[in-house]
């Protein structure tokens, strides 16, 4: 008489592969049984025993190289272990689920890399009708400045919100943008320079720096803000540049020297 299951059969009656099996058996995490007269291996009520406790710890997250320490050790030990892996669990749902959170944001564009307060401030900036490039620009330093000013971010943010709500630098900023299209030399340069500058310096608040600006790098850092986008095409931006930090330096900013 043929007594005990297949292969096939205990693999079904456990919930696993024909191949899980196999490699369970390689492992040494489940005894292989010995043939029968037939050739046949027959699984009796200990290898299948075996085959769902297995199966049970594996797909409770527990690597295989765990289960036997696990199999063997005491009921302490054991609530021990299942608490560890619990908590692993744990962590790799928070990341699966931030994960999710990302994917979710790449749908809306901005929102996978900005927080949504700077989204809110990309939507009011569109509102105020700021043309593409400069649109563009300031989504990117944004970025750059969440990378670049971690812990400063959102000051950074607070400072951009107040300034976008001032109509009179809403126009200021507008102007710079617009002094792209003209010659370096041009005289209205130094006028925009000098009306960019003093505003700044009349409004204290928009002219404090990250703290993050503190570091040996801050020079560094803050070149990658200033110039990058649309800017980095334009001589006449650069001149404009170094004027209104030469006016806020005179005024008392300390601005980093790139």
């Amino acid at each position: 008489m043929r007594i005990g299951l297949t292969i096939g059969q205990a693999a079904a009656f456990a919930g696993v592969t024909v191949k899980a099996v196999r490699h369970y058996h390689q492992r040494g995490l489940v005894d292989e049984p010995d043939r029968d007269a037939s050739g046949y291996r027959r699984y009796g009520s200990p290898q299948l025993l075996q085959l769902v406790r297995v199966r049970t710890l594996a797909r409770a997250g527990v690597p295989l190289a765990e289960i036997p320490t696990m199999l063997d050790a005491g009921p302490s030990r054991f609530a021990a272990t299942v608490d560890e892996i619990d908590r692993r669990l744990a962590d790799d749902i928070a990341e699966l689920e931030a994960r999710r959170t990302t994917l979710r944001r790449l749908g809306s564009g901005d929102r996978a890399l900005l927080p949504d307060r700077a989204c809110a401030i990309l939507d009011r900036l569109r509102e105020l009708d700021f043309d593409a490039v400069a649109f563009d620009t300031y989504r990117e330093g944004m970025i750059l400045a969440k990378a670049l000013f971690p812990s400063g971010f959102d000051a950074y943010l607070a400072r951009f919100a107040e300034a976008i709500g001032d109509p009179e630098y809403v126009d200021l900023m507008k102007g710079v943008w617009a002094a792209g299209a003209w010659e370096p030399d041009d005289p209205r340069v130094e006028a925009l320079a000098a009306a960019v500058a003093d505003h700044l310096l009349n409004h204290p608040r928009l002219t404090r720096f990250p703290d993050d600006l503190n570091a040996s790098d801050a020079a560094t850092r803050y070149g990658l803000i200033n110039h990058h986008g649309g800017q980095e095409q334009s001589p006449t931006f650069d001149r404009l540049t170094a004027l209104i930090e030469k006016r806020l330096r005179a005024g008392g900013v300390d601005i980093p020297r790139d």
